[in-house]
């Protein structure tokens, strides 16, 4: 063989181990690379609840209990220690002033971690008399919802209401089946006595997806404890409003939608005041869309791109370079304030508890039953709540 084949046949030799070394290392993903793209867990919950005429106790109390319930949804952690995002979608059902050729459903938010809006959307509920068709706002919320196909979060309907689980057109076994098949769990709560709701069927449809049957009296009135502590945080609420900055078309609205939602749980008292004072200091209370520090910090615009005329009249005329200090400016005095909610919030809480202790625990309130189920579930997902 000639002194040039041998080179020939040589570098066709290296140049083919380097293409199937190619070909193994995309094929085959390391295990660090595969945990890299891997996308964060999720908590992803939809409430459906009834609005019909007799319901306006259960209404009442998801008003007043939403902030409690973040709250305790914020303590969620991974199993790699990390902490999930939380989104939540609202339906109502049976209320005679929606349409009939839809079974007198509607979603009134989508699945979403932007919960100023699902407050926004509590709030403006009104029952009204209708049919409660169980099976079809199931099978609506499982066909129209954006739940992870592959089935690692934690997916969750929660349904609640009074009447029979069978009514409708839609059979609430097929429904349910079809949701068990997304991996998604069903628990449901019915508004009244516990054995009454087993033999509606209730406890029947929970049973389906592994899901949990409860019931509530949904006209209980959700009592707070007052606390040493909540005056020190509720005066936090200001100073931490005023580390936003709103950007974008909707900027300026959805500033005033989480003005408004301060208002709507300040009308509840001092302990709904200080419940959403508190999950505004956690990670669960995210918004990107509308506010420059949360999205600048999570990369979700370019500070280049931003419309300037969009932001309030005081930066308009800021260099890309000065807007960049404001920002950071504003995202260090929030974290330092979330900081000291957070002390407080945790010398209330265990203020809380001892207090719960020699006083009515609402263990049949819809919060509670609630969060019961979510702590138990997590577990298959290999998630943990602090205490």
């Amino acid at each position: 063989m000639t002194l040039l084949k041998k080179i020939t046949k040589h570098s066709k030799t290296i140049a083919c181990l380097s293409i199937t070394a190619f070909m193994v290392n995309c094929s085959h993903p390391t295990k660090a690379e595969v945990n890299d793209t891997k996308a964060a867990q999720k908590i992803n919950i939809a409430l459906l609840l009834d609005t019909s005429n007799s319901m306006d106790g259960l209404i009442e109390q998801a008003k007043t209990q939403l902030w409690s319930m973040v709250n305790e949804l914020a303590k969620a952690k991974t199993a790699d220690n990390q902490k999930p995002t939380v989104q939540i979608a609202l339906y109502e059902y049976g209320n005679s002033r929606l349409s009939a050729d839809n079974g007198y459903i509607r979603m009134v938010s989508p699945l979403t971690d932007d919960l100023d809006n699902v407050s926004e959307a509590l709030f403006g509920l009104k029952t009204s008399g209708g049919d409660e068709y169980c099976g079809q706002v199931i099978a609506s919320s499982t066909t129209q919802l954006s739940w992870d196909a592959l089935g690692e979060d934690l997916q969750i309907i929660f349904i609640a209401g009074n009447e029979p689980f069978t009514q409708g057109r839609i059979d609430y076994k097929e429904a349910c089946q079809k949701a068990n098949n997304k991996k998604i769990i069903i628990n449901t709560i019915f508004c009244g006595d516990y054995s009454e709701g087993i033999n509606t069927n209730w406890k029947a449809g929970a049973d389906l997806t592994g899901g949990k049957y409860m019931n509530i009296e949904q006209n209980l009135k959700t009592v707070y404890l007052d606390t040493p502590f909540d005056d020190s945080i509720a005066v936090f609420n200001d100073r931490l409003n005023n580390t936003y900055i709103y950007y974008g078309q909707q900027g300026y609205t959805k500033k005033e939608m989480q003005q408004k939602q301060d208002q709507n749980s300040k009308s509840y008292g001092k302990g709904n005041e200080v419940n959403r004072v508190i999950s505004k200091s956690k990670h669960v209370y995210k918004n990107s869309s509308w506010d420059l520090v949360d999205a600048v910090k999570d990369k979700s615009v370019t500070l280049t791109k931003v419309d300037k005329t969009t932001l309030p009249s005081e930066l308009q005329k800021l260099t890309d370079a000065q807007l960049e200090t404001v920002i950071k400016t504003k995202e260090k005095e929030r974290e330092e304030i979330k900081y000291k909610i957070e002390l407080l919030s945790k010398k209330r809480e265990a203020y809380l508890a001892e207090k719960r202790k020699t006083s009515a625990s609402g263990a049949s309130m819809l919060d509670n039953v609630m969060i019961s189920a979510i702590r138990h579930q997590a577990k298959a997902k290999g998630m943990i709540f602090e205490n």
